[in-house]
């Protein structure tokens, strides 16, 4: 009651990320009883003629999603969906992820090589069909895995699909399988990208946090063939007409408001035995959150110093610190939510099941106790592993160079018509391979493994700055991962450079191989390209030869050993489909993990209490901007015409009712990574915001839904308006709008 005297409504979310051609009459009927106005067919319906809300959402390279706002293709989504492209735009002349991107005609948006924008179309049931092949196989005795049968079923339907890319996707674990239809567009411009001092406003810092107060937008075009068809970029081509856009609407809303998301969530795991859970949370989690930490540290330092260092990093930074951040709150939560105490309660339902059937019994009466004890075998070789990971292989962009020169020696091999011997043969290279690689010269100009490949990581790194990360991965592997599993260079290192007492100079260590190394000085690598030199002269590089001393085969071989049969990937299949058949049974609406396939979430707008005696509105305001504001901070920094229009509170038609400015607003969706740039609609699918971020406390949710703690973090689309109006001057894309 106190919650209600405050004024506040908190919203309890209706859980599920449903897949689109999956909502039934019963998710039909809840999702109106929560105030949706459409019905289920305005949503989705590929069998019918005209087009539906779905087929004005676009999935960007599966890895954010967007929609269609104008009838010329016009896409919107997050900026920090664009950053990598806004980043790879920039220049120091021209920084466009600082003074933001504005083209002011269609000649002036910028193409984006590499990028597409995929539109579902049909979504197809092949269970029966992928069933009778796996079976065919087994008949005949071949061995098969899901990529043979993902390519063939694919084969098969992407003769008929009239140009359109397929993609089988699996649901619970192989219980369900679908095949999913795009349109895919390629021809893809910029149009717009506020500067980060609107679009990530509070940067790093208010990253999981409410409240909020970002401007996260950007705006691509879709081009097409002048028929209409998709097409590569040319001049002559022309924007999209498409099926099918949202409706902005400006009318805002309030709480208790009606929400729905339609978009494509990457990952949940919420099929997750609690011994995974479990196992999460007590190895892998606090290894790479404490390293990426840490390597956030170092990298922040150099950033904070130098303006160019911290243009050429930002990309990296950014996406290295939200998925750190991401998994800190997922520790945390699992932890405070109690998720592993959760999941097993929810398992001694399902063994209690299990056993009821004897059938149930014989099939998955040990799965429960056998992924108890597969987790708890592998513990130590699997902490090996995620130290490797963390350390020598995305530690520092210096192991992504070191494998530069594995290409150039296969480019040389294979140009001279040798095969190249691979971990997966036996035994090692045949005396063929070792005489050429021992006397074969040649100049690594003439190879593209060096001259596009290698030369070009110069692009994307401040050797500096990969000394300071280098030097860390070096402590940090040695001192973390068992020794009697590293190479003999790492063991010779190791030695030489440790002292009486036993403690190894690593910093000694770290120069040593620092100064001996092509790969470390531009101008010196250039210098040993230019001349001729073997493969094996290539391969004696100190630096090279520490990256590649250990392999993760050999670490996952190791686990595979201790793991033994059936392994943990065959015991959470069976868990997963346990899990289904128990719900199937009991007649349990359920909905499968996130793999990006397109899904659904309802909900409503509404604040939250995160702890006790803690009551958070349901939006932020412009004045929550001007009270962060610090000049002396870049994440809270503002350049002056931004300030001043900020206070000058000139909302114009974008004012919210109550006269105020709404930046972003919360609602209780449903939603994970992937989902980013999702439309958030109201009860009559038109747009109101774009789904952005989640809060710290809903981080463990790809693994357990927590009733009234799971939120999505929403920009108001009025924000965006008046960024583009006020700031921008952009008035032709809000004339193209229709606002």
């Amino acid at each position: 009651m106190a919650v209600l005297c405050l004024g506040m409504t908190l919203s309890w979310a209706d859980e599920g990320m449903w897949m689109i051609n999956g909502i039934d009459k019963a998710l039909e009927k809840q999702m109106k009883k929560r105030g949706l106005k459409l019905s289920a067919k305005e949503i989705y319906n590929a069998d019918a003629e005209g087009a539906t809300i779905s087929d004005a959402v676009v999935s960007l390279d599966f890895g954010c999603t967007g929609s269609v706002i104008s009838d010329a293709g016009l896409v919107i989504t997050n900026h920090h969906c664009a950053y990598s492209d806004v980043h790879a735009l920039s220049t120091d002349e021209k920084n466009y992820l600082e003074d933001g991107f504005w083209a002011m005609s269609r000649d002036e948006e910028i193409p984006i090589p590499g990028k597409n924008m995929y539109f579902l179309k049909k979504v197809l049931d092949v269970t029966d069909e992928v069933n009778a092949l796996q079976e065919e196989y087994r008949r005949q005795g071949k061995h098969f895995g899901m990529r043979k049968i993902s390519f063939e079923i694919e084969k098969k339907y992407r003769s008929d699909a009239g140009g359109m890319d397929v993609s089988l996707a699996s649901m619970w674990g192989g219980e369900k399988y679908y095949m999913m239809f795009y349109e895919v567009y390629s021809d893809i411009r910029l149009v717009a990208a506020p500067p980060v001092s609107f679009a990530a406003f509070g940067g790093d810092i208010d990253n999981w946090e409410w409240p909020q107060h970002k401007c996260d937008f950007a705006m691509y075009r879709i081009y097409t063939a002048p028929d209409g068809s998709p097409a590569g970029y040319s001049e002559d081509n022309i924007p999209l007409e498409p099926e099918m856009k949202l409706t902005v609407s400006t009318a805002g809303y309030k709480p208790g408001d009606f929400t729905m998301v339609i978009g494509y969530p990457g990952r949940t795991n919420r099929y997750s035995s609690s011994a995974e859970v479990n196992f999460e949370k007590r190895v892998t989690l606090p290894i790479s959150n404490r390293l990426r930490g840490e390597q956030m540290e170092i990298v922040n330092r150099w950033m904070n110093a130098d303006p160019s260092i911290r243009l050429k990093y930002s990309d990296y930074y950014f996406s290295l610190s939200n998925v750190q951040e991401m998994n800190c709150g997922k520790e945390k939560n699992i932890r405070r939510f109690g998720v592993v105490d959760s999941k097993a309660a929810q398992e001694r339902d399902l063994q209690a099941w299990i056993d009821a059937d004897p059938e149930r019994q014989a099939r998955w009466g040990e799965v429960i106790p056998m992924l108890d004890r597969k987790y708890s075998d592998v513990e130590e070789a699997e902490r090996d592993i995620n130290y490797f990971r963390e350390t020598l292989v995305r530690g520092t962009a210096l192991s992504r160079m070191s494998t530069r020169l594995n290409l150039l020696k296969r480019e040389v091999l294979k140009k001279n018509r040798i095969r190249m011997h691979t971990v997966i043969d036996q035994g090692g290279p045949d005396s063929t391979e070792l005489n050429f690689c021992r006397r074969f010269r040649f100049c690594g100009r003439d190879y593209d493994a060096v001259r596009k490949n290698l030369l070009g990581e110069y692009d994307h790194i401040v050797p500096d700055v990969e000394k300071d990360l280098f030097r860390y991965a070096v402590s940090e592997f040695y001192e973390n991962i068992d020794r009697s599993v590293i190479g003999p260079w790492q063991k010779e290192l190791y030695s030489r450079f440790s002292g009486p007492d036993g403690q190894c100079d690593y910093d000694a260590m770290t120069e040593y191989l620092w100064t001996g190394s092509i790969l470390t000085d531009k101008s010196r690598l250039e210098a040993f390209i230019s001349e001729e030199h073997t493969v094996d002269e290539y391969l004696a590089d100190p630096l090279f030869r520490f990256f590649q001393d250990l392999k993760i085969i050999t670490l996952n071989r190791r686990t595979a050993r201790v793991e033994g049969k059936p392994d943990i990937l065959t015991l959470d299949k069976e868990y997963t489909h346990a899990m289904y058949e128990k719900a199937l049974s009991e007649g349990t609406p359920q909905y499968p993990d996130a793999n990006s396939t397109m899904r659904i979430t309802y909900g409503t707008v509404g604040g939250i209490q995160p702890y006790d005696a803690v009551t958070w509105s349901w939006r932020s305001t412009t004045a929550g901007v001007l009270e962060k504001y610090d000049p002396s901070s870049y994440e809270f920094g503002m350049e002056d015409r931004q300030l001043e229009l900020l206070k000058e509170a000139d909302w114009g038609r974008w004012a919210d009712k109550d006269g105020s400015m709404h930046v972003n607003f919360l609602t209780d969706n449903d939603i994970t990574g992937g989902n980013s740039g999702s439309p958030v609609m109201n009860s009559k699918g038109e747009l109101i915001g774009l789904a952005f971020d989640g809060n710290k406390e809903s981080l463990a949710s790809d693994v357990y839904y927590v009733d009234g703690y799971t939120k999505c973090v929403c920009v108001d689309i009025r924000y965006v308006l008046w960024v583009l109006d006020s700031y921008a001057g952009m008035d032709w894309i809000l004339d193209e709008i229709g606002i």
